[in-house]
């Protein structure tokens, strides 16, 4: 819907045809019908045994939603967690999961750095061509097995022998799971592409990482260089794009919505649709602190760590200086010289926002997205 907007504003369609779009574009009640992050962190959960198998992919209104959500329980150990995020790099998973799988591992004590995920994500083909980068809606995926049939197809690479609710081990669970679409749901020989849907991606911008969803990103976008267009806010991008003040070849950095200076982490999800509504989806990258709807695509980086308020790269970025992004080679570079961010960052003072409440709370306590942005256990 968001995207429709930047569709009429170019005049691809009329506004009638976009008031008439968004009459029809809440059918029912559940997430919205893709691989966002709903619907990532559904399957991760069934994945991870924390779920009875379907659970993933059935629907909101059926029965067995209901079901599944009374018996289900919760057991967490560091395989099942490892099997969880290959499994979503399968599916084409949001970039959340780089937030969420860190944030539960931390709660069972466990590490789990980005260079695990990155790992896994190397180490696994996408396989099921999902919306929002794919052609299908989740139903497909439901029709086409599920997740038993994803784990199925990636039984080699998994940890079979871990327990979960069920009372079983995931192999026994996925005993007899078979893939009944092979369009959807594609062979680790044919995948859609050879590495999961996330890539982590490190440099002097982000020396403690920032995340991708490679999965979605046009092929001519994986490496791309070009001079920054700064914003504090993801206010003040939006109004960038609407008065097309942003060119193509451009890459914008948004910052200050962070976990501590958003503060919260707000989705930039205004910006991400807009960009792929106005057309500059293979032209303009974006990159920034804060973090992505799961319907996000396109050329988008995120979680950039540390982040403008704690004194990150990111918050010494000036109007003109050249970002290089290398996707394949997992690098995010600003190309001026150590020298020179040494000086700016002698004269910096971070941007504090006003907050109150929880918010405030949360910003003295959050630990960077890398972490999965926890609280801290120190006070």
């Amino acid at each position: 819907m968001r995207e429709y907007i930047g569709r009429a504003k170019v005049g691809e369609i009329s506004y009638e045809e976009l008031a008439e779009i968004e009459r029809c574009a809440l059918p029912g009640p559940g997430s919205c019908s893709m691989m966002g992050t709903a619907n990532t962190m559904s399957c991760i959960a069934e994945a991870m045994g924390m779920s009875l198998t379907g659970c993933g992919t059935s629907h909101a209104t059926s029965s067995e939603k209901v079901r599944i959500a009374r018996k289900s329980g919760l057991r967490i150990i560091q395989k099942a967690i490892t099997n969880a995020t290959a499994v979503a790099m399968a599916l084409g998973g949001s970039t959340n999961m780089a937030l969420h799988i860190p944030a539960i591992a931390h709660e069972r004590g466990l590490d789990f750095p980005l260079e695990l995920l990155d790992r896994i994500s190397r180490n696994t083909p996408h396989l099921c061509d999902i919306r929002p980068s794919g052609k299908y809606p989740m139903s497909s995926l439901e029709e086409a097995g599920g997740i038993p049939a994803v784990m199925k197809e990636l039984e080699g690479t998994l940890e079979l022998e871990v327990l979960t609710v069920t009372g079983r081990t995931m192999g026994e669970n996925i005993q007899k799971a078979q893939v009944l679409d092979r369009d959807v749901i594609r062979p680790i020989s044919n995948p859609v592409h050879p590495e999961g849907s996330l890539a982590i991606l490190k440099g002097n911008l982000a020396p403690n990482g920032a995340v991708v969803k490679q999965a979605g990103v046009h092929e001519k976008m994986m490496i791309h260089r070009g001079p920054a267009r700064t914003f504090n806010s993801m206010e003040a991008a939006v109004d960038a794009l609407m008065d097309d003040k942003v060119k193509g070849g451009e890459v914008m950095v948004i910052r200050y919505e962070g976990p501590k200076g958003g503060p919260g982490m707000r989705e930039m999800h205004m910006v991400t649709s807009l960009l792929m509504g106005l057309g500059l989806g293979d032209k303009v990258a974006l990159v920034t602190d804060g973090r992505f709807s799961g319907s996000t695509r396109g050329p988008c980086i995120g979680h950039i760590s540390p982040e403008a308020a704690e004194g990150g790269p990111i918050a010494l970025v000036e109007e003109g200086d050249i970002i290089e992004v290398d996707i394949p080679k997992r690098t995010l570079r600003l190309l001026v010289s150590d020298g020179e961010l040494s000086r700016r960052a002698e004269h910096f003072t971070p941007i504090k926002k006003e907050a109150r409440g929880a918010l405030r709370r949360y910003s003295l306590l959050a630990e960077s997205a890398d972490k999965g942005a926890v609280l801290s256990e120190e006070l």
